[in-house]
């Protein structure tokens, strides 16, 4: 199995160094790579990055569900705590059919795992879901 590593630093970052020490003079030079085409190839490989970052969308799916996040936390109250079964049968934010298991993939990505926004408790083996 490989193993991940990680920098300290971003890809960016890295190409705006190296640029800089091209352009200092502080690169060996060599026969088939110019400090010209280098700096010019790094800089297209910012770009790339910007743009990859900057193009990311939600998916349908993902709107829809940032759409219900929003009307749990919504119609929920401070100080009432809500099990799952409550939130479905009484938050009208939820479509049709929606399960359970959905509601509380939701929550998680509220929870202490995501945002924080909601705080999940459990008594007696029964998990209930205030704000934070």
């Amino acid at each position: 199995m490989a193993t991940r590593v990680t920098f300290p630093f971003k890809q960016v970052e890295a190409y705006e160094a190296l640029i800089a020490l091209i352009e200092d003079g502080a690169l060996p030079q060599s026969d088939t790579i110019t400090p010209d085409k280098l700096v010019e190839f790094l800089q297209h490989r910012i770009a790339q990055a910007e743009k990859k970052v900057a193009e990311k969308k939600l998916t349908p799916q993902q709107e829809a569900n940032e759409v219900i996040k929003r009307g749990i936390l919504d119609n929920m109250e401070v100080g009432e705590r809500y099990t799952i079964g409550d939130m479905l049968t009484t938050f009208d934010c939820f479509p049709a059919g929606t399960s359970p298991q959905r509601v509380s993939a939701l929550l998680s990505q509220l929870g202490a795992k995501g945002t924080g926004e909601i705080v999940r408790t459990e008594e007696k083996g029964k998990a209930y879901f205030s704000l934070a």
